[in-house]
């Protein structure tokens, strides 16, 4: 095996072990979001608080849960590393973290709380975002080696 295989599987075992915490997340998020909990670990105070991403003014997009799009996108990213669909991985992080950014400046600047269960899916969806792309480019990123004439 090739040192740039070895990395690369490596990295593919990152995205999908980091695709399973992104799942845990979003489970969390849409059991509050079902059950309306509004005493649940992620409610420490008025301002550590992810009440209005379970069940306030965020919690949907389009009437659909925000937590449901999470999960779904983490499932997709998980199946699509563990098929070797690394663009595909790629471009699904790119939306999560647009998503989870989107996400992170209503919760700051609109309704001026922070979800910490939220925040823990953004840096998730930041790494999955790095490393789906050399997964997805590895020849831009210097993983493949170079073949001499």
């Amino acid at each position: 095996m090739k040192k740039s295989d070895s990395i690369l599987a490596k990295y593919r075992w990152w995205v999908m072990n980091l695709a399973l915490v992104g799942v845990l997340l979003a489970l969390y998020l849409y059991y509050e979001y079902l059950t309306k909990n509004l005493y649940g670990v992620c409610n420490v105070n008025a301002v550590l608080n992810c009440g209005p991403i379970t069940t306030g003014s965020l919690s949907e997009l389009f009437g659909i849960p925000v937590a449901l799009i999470g999960l779904v996108g983490y499932i997709v990213i998980f199946l699509s590393a563990f098929f070797k669909k690394f663009k595909l991985a790629f471009y699904m992080a790119t939306f999560g973290m647009l998503f989870c950014l989107r996400i992170t400046f209503l919760e700051i600047f609109v309704e001026q709380v922070i979800c910490l269960v939220c925040l823990g899916c953004q840096v998730v969806m930041i790494i999955e975002f790095v490393l789906t792309y050399m997964l997805a480019f590895p020849d831009k990123v210097g993983l493949l080696e170079k073949k001499f004439k």
